[in-house]
């Protein structure tokens, strides 16, 4: 018997045995009830069918099971009924609209054919660092994954790319593997990811704020990736050997190399040079002023980008005039008021008799009080006439120390560009300009509208298809066939993923009816855990169910399980949420059930193993880790922008 297949099968007789020994078998309540059903979807899943219709399909059984012991002539009934209520309640979700959209615009980018080119021109790039192409590979699959938010996709085309190329080059298939599969893996934390979408969906947490917290998370994780890789590649160089001086060539214009030669190879000096009128070029005019503003683009972004930054810091805070402010109770008389405010007159006439035949009389004092009071005051919610109150303009912010460290590393990372660009780094540049910026650009508009409450994630979505299209059209490769099929793989995930919606929530609600939730929940809390060991607990359990269950199990399974559990513990919801984002991340890396090793075996050349693929992404699971105590010790990582940008 295969390893993995005993691996499997161990799991499940593990299951089982829980459940035969630990069930009060003579004693059982409704909520053990629903604690069966939880173990037997698990074994069925791991037997291999389908997740959605065996939740649906467990739920209804033992709903109809609950409503059976209450009232047998209505059991059938509630149970359809339940069923047909459920359903509906998750098709009217409008949030789970942006799902399709987002895919959608992933399958169109894909088959834009941008990823080979992006993924040569960052080898080219990064071509000084230690471990290039793994570096390379993994920058492209975190970009790829930001884009489409697809794993499959990202690891399938990046096997066919990337895992040839570093074959080639002599790199060790585990290492090479295990980038792969790992970058890969990125777009379920790197927004615009689904995961998120479907864990707001699922615990009631805005999706915006789920997106910007995810963001430097997601950041932090690349980030120990191509340090592990850097730190690897100089330990061990034979793993991950240099590449050769002919695969480092970069073939120039001859206008690059008539500059480069006669005047010098640093771009600006060059340029400048030769348009004032330096001899023997032959470069024309036109095409040095192109070059000029091709170089100069980094430093109009960076102007661009730290003004729109300073505006949104140091935007006034308006504030709002006591002459201005109406008393609960006056504004249906808002004519009368604002007729005697702009005149600054006295009370109005027969203002005494109509108080005192009001039936109400002022308090004992307050008589001798209103005679001191001018009679301006007496206008309700005026303090003074509006005529000698100057409205102050509103003052601007200070722009806070964060914004002045970030311009300032930025700033110095331009200057550090435009003193070492040379023509051939100059060529390398427009190569990123044809590949990553377009990317850049999408994923820009998509998450900037979305992380700045421009539009809601599902508007976003619909740019997010937009520039699909725009981007497939530009690069000459959007035709019916290409839209026929993106349509169609958009409209198979988008099913599978409603249809998990749809048994999640029949699940949910006949857990809840049975009583598990209260039975997991008393059980917890008997434990008299403190918050941190709840975390800790709970992250374990997830970390542990990424091994034989995927991340859309997981999330909708247990996540109304642990959700109610959280305000229990004073946890915020959304930081709970960026924690399980970054732990699922071990779904796809995790054996048996390890979906990005199966994608890219299957494209991967025959001398591969499993195996190997296998021992590839261990040390990536152990980063994940790393990752997921760090964010748990310093959690504003991913609370600092939610908390800046919503405050």
């Amino acid at each position: 018997m295969r390893k993995e297949l005993l691996f499997g099968f161990g799991i499940m007789a593990l299951v089982v045995l829980a459940t035969i020994i630990f069930m009060p078998w003579g004693r059982i309540e409704s909520g053990h009830m629903g604690l069966l059903m939880l173990s037997l979807v698990v074994v069925a899943i791991m037997l291999g069918f389908p997740t959605a219709f065996t939740l649906m399909g467990m739920g209804m059984i033992f709903t109809f099971i609950s409503y059976n012991f209450q009232n047998p002539a209505l059991a059938l009934d509630n149970t359809l009924a339940l069923m047909v209520q459920r359903a509906y309640a998750v098709m009217s979700n409008d949030v789970l609209i942006s799902i399709p959209l987002f895919v959608f615009m992933g399958y169109l980018v894909e088959r834009a054919n941008l990823i080979e080119k992006l993924f040569r021109s960052l080898h080219l790039a990064l071509v000084r660092v230690p471990g290039s192409l793994a570096v390379a590979t993994i920058f492209t699959c975190a970009i790829f994954a930001t884009a489409t938010g697809i794993v499959g996709a990202v690891v399938t085309l990046m096997g066919l790319l990337a895992l040839p190329a570093m074959l080639k080059a002599g790199y060790d298939t585990r290492v090479s593997a295990g980038c792969i599969t790992a970058g890969g893996c990125l777009g379920i934390l790197i927004p615009p990811s689904v995961l998120l979408i479907v864990y707001g969906a699922t615990a009631g947490v805005s999706v915006v704020q789920l997106y910007a917290g995810a963001f430097f998370p997601g950041i932090m994780l690349a980030g120990l990736y191509i340090l592990y890789v850097v730190i690897l590649a100089k330990l061990k160089p034979h793993l991950m050997p240099p590449l050769s001086e002919s695969e480092r060539v970069v073939p120039l214009p001859m206008s690059y190399k008539e500059l480069g030669e006669k005047i010098s190879k640093n771009v600006i000096p060059a340029i400048l040079i030769a348009l004032k009128g330096s001899r023997n070029i032959q470069v024309s005019t036109r095409e040095l002023l192109q070059n000029l503003l091709i170089a100069l683009l980094p430093v109009f972004v960076f102007m661009l980008f730290t003004g729109s930054i300073y505006q949104l810091v140091t935007k006034p805070i308006e504030e709002i005039s006591s002459s201005e402010i109406v008393p609960m109770g006056d504004a249906g008389d808002g004519q009368a008021t604002l007729e005697v405010a702009s005149t600054g007159l006295d009370e109005p006439p027969n203002s005494e008799k109509e108080s005192s035949g009001s039936g109400l009389s002022l308090p004992p004092g307050a008589e001798d009080e209103k005679k001191q009071v001018p009679a301006v005051l007496a206008v309700p919610g005026a303090e003074k006439p509006t005529t000698n109150t100057p409205i102050e303009p509103a003052q601007a912010t200070p722009a806070p120390t964060w914004f002045w460290i970030m311009t300032g590393i930025l700033g110095s990372l331009v200057a550090i560009y435009l003193a070492l660009l040379t023509w051939v780094r100059l060529e390398i540049f427009k190569m990123l300009l044809g590949s990553f910026f377009p990317l850049a650009v999408l994923i820009l508009f998509v998450l900037g509208s979305i992380v700045f409450g421009l539009a809601t994630p599902t508007e976003a979505a619909a740019i997010g298809g937009i520039g699909g299209f725009i981007l497939a059209a530009a690069y000459k490769q959007l035709n019916m066939t290409v839209v026929k099929d993106s349509v169609f793989l958009t409209a198979k995930t988008s099913a599978m993923v409603c249809w998990l919606f749809v048994g999640s929530s029949i699940f949910s609600a006949a857990f809840a009816l049975l009583g598990g939730q209260d039975l997991v929940e008393k059980w917890v809390l008997s434990l008299g855990l403190s918050p941190v060991q709840f975390m800790i607990l709970a992250q374990v359990i997830i970390f542990l169910l990424g091994w034989p269950l995927e991340w859309t199990e997981i999330i909708v399974i247990f996540m109304p399980i642990f959700v109610p559990l959280l305000d229990d513990f004073g946890i915020n919801p959304l930081f709970f949420g960026l924690l399980v984002a970054l732990n699922l991340q071990t779904a796809f890396l995790s054996p048996p059930v390890a979906m990005s090793a199966f994608y890219l075996k299957g494209v991967a050349p025959p001398h591969v193993t499993l195996n190997q693929i296998f021992m590839g992404m261990m040390p990536f699971m152990g980063i994940q880790v790393i990752a997921l105590i760090l964010l748990y010790i310093f959690p504003e990582i991913g609370l600092w922008l939610p908390s800046v940008l919503y405050k």
